[in-house]
C-alpha cells in the first residue's frame, strides 16, 4: 500500500512539474497512457477524487517548480588536500602542440589547469582538442598522458 502511495505521490509531483511548463492545463488522463494510468492506480479513484487531483495540478501550474538538486561538489582531484585519487578524463582545450618541459601549462575542457613539474619528457605534436588521461601515482604524483601517445608528463594541478 505504501509503495502505491509513494508511486502516486511521485507521479503527481512529476505531473505537477510538467504542468508548470505547459502553456495550457491537461488532465492526468490526457497526459498518461491508459496503461500508465492504470499501473499508477489512478483508475481506482472516484470521479470526484480524480477531479480534485486534476484541480490541484491546475492550481499548482502557476507556481514555479522547486529545484531539489543535490549540491554539486567541486572536483578537487589533483590538489594536495584531496583524498580523491581517481583518474581524470578530459580533452585539452583547443590546439595542442605538445610540451617542452617544466612550467608548461595545459588547460582542459573541464576547466582544470595542470602544470608540468619535470623537464625530463617532451612531446611534439599538432593536435586539435586531444583526449587526455591524468592518473595518480605514488607520493601524490600525477601523470598526464595524451591518448594514443606513450609519453607521460608529471603534472600538478594549479586550477
Amino acid at each position: 500500500m505504501k509503495s502505491k502511495l509513494a508511486l502516486l505521490v511521485s507521479l503527481v509531483l512529476a505531473a505537477a512539474s510538467l504542468s508548470v511548463q505547459a502553456q495550457e492545463f491537461s488532465s492526468l488522463e490526457e497526459r498518461m497512457s491508459a496503461a500508465d494510468f492504470k499501473a499508477a492506480g489512478l483508475d481506482k479513484l472516484s470521479p470526484e477524487e480524480l477531479a480534485r487531483l486534476n484541480q490541484w495540478l491546475r492550481d499548482k501550474q502557476s507556481v514555479a517548480p522547486v529545484a531539489y538538486a543535490a549540491p554539486v561538489e567541486e572536483d578537487r582531484r589533483g590538489f594536495a588536500a584531496s583524498p580523491d585519487r581517481t583518474s581524470v578524463h578530459s580533452r585539452i582545450k583547443g590546439e595542442f602542440k605538445g610540451w617542452k618541459g617544466k612550467g608548461d601549462r595545459i588547460e582542459l575542457e573541464n576547466g582544470q589547469i595542470w602544470e608540468l613539474t619535470t623537464a625530463t619528457t617532451r612531446l611534439s605534436v599538432s593536435l586539435q582538442s586531444p583526449n587526455v588521461t591524468i592518473t595518480s601515482g605514488m607520493l601524490d604524483a600525477w601523470f598526464l598522458q595524451v591518448d594514443g601517445y606513450n609519453a607521460k608528463a608529471r603534472v600538478k594541478r594549479v586550477r
